[in-house]
């Protein structure tokens, strides 16, 4: 579909019949520390607290009478819910919203006191979406999260309030990306009316599917998509929105976890504002890109702020600035008196947030510590000194296995070093889930590890050993394809044999 007519959907959507028109504000602590004029557009704002109100509201306010009174239903587990629940009180007609059983209650309860009808199904959100595809072949509209020129023009008039509201101009505009919607739109917009203005898409770097899109020229479908920022956990980008951004979009940059915590606390310093991972997502593309350059006008998309409050354990513990990281360190000490002085001699006046010390043999130790450090470089250069002093240093800082799971654990050994498997789950956080993997595994087949910990997000992070007999290899393989359940094989992690085996 050419530009021109999402554009002028753009001009003409009625979103200001339900949405606000959000202020763009300038992060002065943000600005002095990276050296560019960096300014928020806070869609954290709306009244659902996302931007996904306002391409709901177009999509049904352009609805014919019939197909309104037919009442409408959308798929989704967060944001786009919400939108269409209000937009449909605002319009009074009917709504129903699937989402799938492992939704947090705090979501579906939203939805609720929004006057839609809910409906939980499945335990992903592509099990929720084929339920309402049925009720739409049943007689009611369905209201498409992103592919779809009426939604994308009504995200799109984000570009237009930032055109407006920074006449000046902008160099560069940060947008988070899922489905592509709102980048469709904002970049469709930008490119029509200011071209000089780079639009540069950010995505998780284990959920890329634009990206990877733009670099194989089609769109591509991710296998498990990460689920920390779940609301752009999309396994594929839209048609449309990839048609739109391939010839609007200038760069796409990608994200890890610890990005996007940093970036969470960025924001909450800027502002006292508590943005959910996809909504500080453009913040942490900004952060990334701005490195090395200077003097820039730059604007990031505060793109929602529907955290839920348990997850805040987990973003405090990942998140340094974007200036300082957690440098997580294995290393290995000499057990004679005076090594453990000369270890901490070493580490000299930073900050530990973490120490956790085991006498591994008669011979040496291992200490895990977390050390407050200026920068990955600097994370770097105490490794080097460490190992310049004759220890043995492991750099975890980026590891997840070790973040995630090992330094909340308790050491031990594994009991038959070389035939132990060390695995990465990813449950759904639903009762039974523990059960149906139990059941799963063989009556011959030892659970020699188990490590789980809540993290407040719509999966549980597990960690398990299994012994099994060497002919019982590729049943293993059988059961976990079987058992439907995201996995990592961990076993030749150097954290894990630095620690555990």
């Amino acid at each position: 579909m050419p530009a021109a007519p999402i554009l002028s959907a753009m001009l003409t959507a009625p979103v200001y019949e339900v949405a606000l028109e959000t202020p763009l504000q300038a992060a002065p602590i943000l600005s002095a520390a990276l050296g560019h004029r960096v300014w928020l557009k806070r869609e954290d704002l709306q009244p659902v607290h996302s931007f996904k109100l306002r391409g709901a509201y177009v999509k049904m306010a352009r609805l014919s009478p019939e197909a309104r009174a037919r009442g409408v239903v959308a798929a989704s587990a967060g944001n786009h819910a919400q939108g269409v629940a209000l937009a449909a009180s605002r319009l009074g007609c009917q709504a129903v919203i699937v989402m799938p059983v492992t939704t947090p209650v705090l979501k579906v309860e939203a939805v609720r006191r929004l006057g839609a009808e809910v409906r939980l199904h499945g335990d992903t959100f592509d099990e929720a979406a084929a339920l309402a595809r049925t009720l739409a072949e049943g007689g009611l509209t369905p209201v498409p999260p992103y592919d779809d020129p009426d939604v994308i023009a009504g995200q799109g008039t984000v570009g237009l309030e930032l055109l407006r509201q920074r006449p000046g101009g902008l160099d560069a505009v940060f947008v988070p990306v899922g489905g592509g919607g709102l980048i469709a739109g904002v970049a469709t917009c930008l490119k029509q009316l200011a071209p000089q203005v780079k639009v540069i898409g950010v995505e998780p770097a284990d959920s890329d599917c634009l990206a990877r899109a733009l670099e194989a020229g089609r769109p591509v479908s991710l296998d498990h998509p990460g689920l920390f920022a779940d609301g752009v956990a999309v396994r594929q980008v839209g048609a449309l929105p990839f048609t739109l951004c391939r010839d609007t979009v200038d760069e796409v940059v990608r994200v890890g976890t610890d990005e996007i915590c940093a970036a969470i606390k960025d924001v909450f310093c800027e502002n006292r504002s508590l943005l959910e991972p996809s909504g500080a997502l453009a913040v942490a593309g900004l952060r990334t890109w701005a490195a090395g350059r200077r003097n820039l006008d730059l604007a990031a998309i505060l793109s929602g702020a529907n955290l839920d409050f348990d997850r805040l354990r987990f973003v405090a513990e990942r998140a340094g600035t974007g200036d300082s990281v957690e440098a997580v360190l294995a290393v290995t000490i000499p057990e004679r008196p005076g090594s453990f002085l000369a270890f901490c001699e070493l580490i000299g006046q930073r900050p530990i947030t973490e120490f956790n010390y085991r006498r591994s043999d008669p011979e040496a130790a291992h200490v895990f510590v977390g050390v407050k450090a200026g920068g990955r470089a600097e994370a770097r250069e105490l490794v080097d000194r460490l190992r310049g002093a004759g220890l043995g240093a492991l750099d975890l800082t980026d590891d997840e296995l070790a973040k995630t799971h090992l330094r909340h654990m308790t050491w031990g050994r594994a009991p038959d070093p070389g035939r132990e498997h060390l695995f990465r789950f990813e449950f759904p956080e639903r009762p039974g889930a523990l059960l149906k993997f139990l059941r799963r595994m063989a009556p011959g087949w030892d659970i020699t590890l188990f490590h789980y910990r809540n993290h407040g997000a719509d999966v549980g992070r597990v960690l398990a050993g299994l012994l099994v007999p060497p002919e019982d290899e590729a049943d293993l393989l059988d059961a976990l394809a079987d058992l439907g359940y995201p996995w990592v094989d961990e076993t030749a992690s150097p954290a894990y044999r630095a620690l555990l085996l």
